[in-house]
């Protein structure tokens, strides 16, 4: 037995190494082409054409991680029953669930590569990719932080605080900006209890300006609607939203805590959960996959070429009750634990029933 799990287990491995050469490379390929005019119109060197595309393989194989592991299961026992030696095996009284253990081993052997990356490797990748895209290609320098719900930018005369609802939308609320002398006493300050952008300037409601008029004293003026020309726009304000996705599985959780707003300790929950729940996808699609290649197999008499297809159908539909489950935990819909376990409960339930059916 320890002969034909080992025989079996680097099968495995070997198949998820090929599988995973092979869906990165068209991966970067299709990434290639659609990317390179944006370095070369930036006026970038290849070198670091190169680097950005080599230090995207991580991200690339993490994201495709669950349909890694369950396509090299699937082909891994396909290829066992393709050669008769699937047939061979139990009619010499192995039992099925002995044969698929070296597989479910190597299928979480990848679950924990997957989360070693995700707490050791993916934030210093996905970090200077994210540099490499969006600064030095596309010119989109941070200018700001967010915090406990508010968003807090360096502009180029003044400082800005406000509350965004909608990042997509130029509408504002608890506006706040303020410009300071050398020896940082404040110049002026105008807060709102909202504000908008009406290209080519600000409008604010109901708020109030205060000027400095001499040392040590200000005007104030109360308002219930204002024009203002400031020297920046809402095109200006770039905070990147992919800041979950170069932090590590603790420091994701680190920041749970950190956060003071309800609304946003959701979603720092739920960032947290999706990325533990996606790197453990691929277990429970195993689990349902095998059962889907023999049944075929005793059904059609073909294993490989509808186990396969059938196979990226199943990742597909997985990815997308996973990716809706995810967007309802962030919304506070459903609980983020909720979300991050239902697929995991119903897939991996439903592979052990009908595992159980094909060993009887």
């Amino acid at each position: 037995m320890l002969l034909l799990n080992r025989y079996i287990l680097t099968q495995f491995i070997r198949i998820f190494g090929t599988v995973a050469a092979g869906f990165a490379a068209i991966y970067i390929l299709i990434d290639f082409f659609e990317k390179i005019d944006k370095f070369m119109e930036a006026g970038k060197p290849l070198s670091l054409v190169f680097k950005f595309f080599l230090l995207s393989i991580p991200f690339i194989i993490d994201q495709l991680g669950p349909v890694l592991i369950l396509l090299s299961g699937v082909i891994t026992i396909g290829l066992l029953n393709h050669h008769h030696e699937l047939t061979a095996l139990m009619a010499s009284g192995i039992p099925l669930r002995a044969i698929i253990k070296p597989v479910l081993t190597g299928g979480l052997l990848g679950t924990l590569l997957f989360l070693i990356m995700a707490q050791w490797l993916l934030p210093a990748t996905i970090s200077s990719t994210n540099t490499i895209w969006f600064e030095n290609v596309k010119g989109m320098v941070p200018l700001g932080i967010f915090r406990n719900g508010r968003y807090y930018y360096k502009g180029h005369d003044g400082f800005y605080s406000f509350a965004r609802p909608n990042p997509r939308q130029a509408a504002f609320l608890n506006f706040s900006y303020s410009s300071w002398t050398e020896p940082y006493n404040l110049n002026t300050l105008i807060s709102a209890e909202s504000a908008e952008w009406k290209d080519p300037e600000w409008v604010f409601h109901n708020g109030q300006t205060q000027v400095r008029t001499g040392e040590g004293t200000y005007q104030t003026t109360l308002f219930t609607e204002k024009k203002i020309s400031l020297p920046e726009t809402p095109a200006d304000f770039f905070v990147p939203e992919y800041e979950a996705s170069e932090l590590s599985i603790t420091a994701l959780y680190q920041r749970i805590h950190k956060q003071r707003m309800q609304e946003d300790k959701v979603k720092a929950w739920a960032d947290f959960y999706s990325r533990i729940s996606y790197s453990l996808l691929g277990l429970p699609l195993l689990l349902l996959g095998l059962p889907v290649l023999l049944i075929s197999y005793k059904k059609w008499g073909r294993d490989l070429s509808i186990a396969i297809p059938a196979s990226c159908g199943l990742a597909f539909v997985a990815w997308g009750l996973w990716g809706a489950l995810q967007s309802l935990a962030r919304a506070d819909y459903i609980n983020p634990l909720l979300a991050a376990v239902i697929i995991h409960l119903l897939f991996g339930g439903a592979g052990l029933f009908l595992l159980h059916k094909q060993n009887n």
